[in-house]
């Protein structure tokens, strides 16, 4: 067996920032969580194995816990995973089978073993155990798809939170939600953004950022709008009006736009999802690039844009805007499992372009603790390969290395998010 590297060593060692899960809460994980099925070929393999032939009956027979016959449910999709096994996706659920579960292979006998593991973590602390202890991970950042950034019992400490800002990006006004989040009746502009300012007021201290996965729904193309304009739209929403496309963005920019100034009011970053979209058969890649956000970017300097997934496949783009503009940062989340060789090269090309400084090294993106933590082996290879490839290539020492790997899983993290303060806020709640 080869003796690790000093750079492999300190980068296992390292307690890494995690900027990016849509981890489920305690009671999900202890009373409804997955089986070991469910957990192994849960996230995002599904999308591989979809595109590589497999049918929506063995999908749904893979998923039914209801059925305790492991082996006859791997068989159904055994042809796809074979065809998937070495993608990204693919090398994940092989970590998180091989390294957290011990799993060999997929024979009946060794799922109910790990299936009995899987039902010791999903205890009360289990959550916790696996990303701190496991993964050893400092604390990981949760887009909870809400508002709300309530101290988590679970890990006061370990967990923080998002305030989605996603809905607004959209043009997507629901009044009678926000009415019962802040008294505030939404009649016209005014209102509207005494709203949302209201929504800061009571969970801007608690979250750690801003998040918005608008480009799910719409472009990232972003447009100064007018308060005249967004009323209009605003006041056809709020009768029920179905609004066109152009409304919807319309509205959308306008609303996006308040909440890049409202995150400046309270020193919170903003992230955006940028790039691929997860699932199968729906991305209008015209219409992910990070370049569609310039004018965002070049209107608020003063906010910290974190732009997500390295905007794969548009990687290169996102690499320039990180050089040219002062308040963006690139981060890696999701995207050492999506295409861990394009990530590898971002990396090695990020370093010659860009300031290491604002680059973010993981990020699971995933629902159960079990991925993420397989999800952060992931990454630690992938970077240490990254940058072992620049040492033999004679770009960088060893100490040069290991410093730049400091800088890209924490460093830069602690200084972009005020981790302490939001800590503090929970603690004080």
């Amino acid at each position: 067996m080869l003796m690790k590297t000093d750079l492999e060593q300190s980068i296992e060692e390292t307690a890494l920032v995690d900027t990016h899960e849509h981890l489920r809460k305690e009671d999900d994980w202890t009373d409804r969580g997955p089986d070991i099925l469910q957990d192994l070929f849960g996230n995002y393999i599904p999308a591989d194995l979809i595109s590589a032939g497999a049918t929506p009956e063995a999908m749904q027979a893979l998923n039914d816990a209801n059925n305790k016959d492991f082996s006859a449910r791997f068989s159904g999709i055994q042809s796809a995973w074979e065809a998937v096994q070495h993608t990204g996706y693919g090398e994940a659920v092989s970590i998180l089978a091989n390294e957290i579960y011990g799993i060999d292979d997929f024979s009946g006998a060794s799922l109910e073993r790990a299936q009995t593991q899987l039902l010791e973590w999903r205890q009360p602390g289990g959550r916790l155990h696996l990303l701190r202890d496991k993964a050893r991970l400092d604390h990981v950042q949760t887009d909870d798809f809400c508002w709300p950034c309530p101290p988590d019992p679970s890990g006061r400490d370990f967990f923080l939170y998002d305030l989605s800002w996603a809905g607004f990006c959209s043009g997507q006004i629901d009044a009678a939600t926000l009415h019962e989040e802040t008294d505030i009746e939404v009649t016209n502009l005014t209102s509207l953004r005494q709203a949302m300012q209201a929504l800061f007021a009571r969970h801007g201290r608690c979250a750690i950022a801003v998040k918005a996965q608008h480009a799910y729904n719409r472009t990232l193309r972003w447009e100064e709008r007018s308060d005249d304009d967004a009323e209009r739209v605003l006041i056809q929403s709020l009768r029920g009006d179905t609004l066109t496309e152009k409304d919807r963005l319309l509205l959308g920019d306008w609303c996006w736009a308040r909440g890049v100034e409202l995150a400046i009011e309270y020193d919170l970053p903003f992230k955006i999802h940028t790039g691929y979209y997860a699932g199968n058969n729906n991305m209008p890649v015209d219409r992910i690039r990070s370049g569609h956000l310039c004018p965002l970017l070049a209107r608020y300097l003063d906010c910290r844009f974190v732009l997500m997934h390295i905007s794969y496949p548009y990687s290169g783009e996102l690499i320039g805007l990180v050089k040219h503009y002062q308040n963006v940062w690139a981060d890696l989340c999701w995207a050492w499992s999506i295409d861990p060789f394009s990530s590898s090269h971002f990396v090695r090309q990020f370093i010659h372009a860009a300031p290491a400084n604002k680059l973010f090294a993981f990020g699971g993106d995933t629902s159960w603790p079990t991925s993420s933590a397989a999800y952060a082996i992931q990454a630690r290879r992938w970077l240490n390969r990254s940058l072992q490839a620049e040492i033999d290539n004679g770009f960088l020492n060893e100490p040069q290395a290991m410093a730049l790997a400091q800088r890209l899983m924490r460093e830069n993290q602690l200084a972009c998010f005020d981790i302490e303060g939001t800590r503090s806020a929970l603690a004080a709640v």
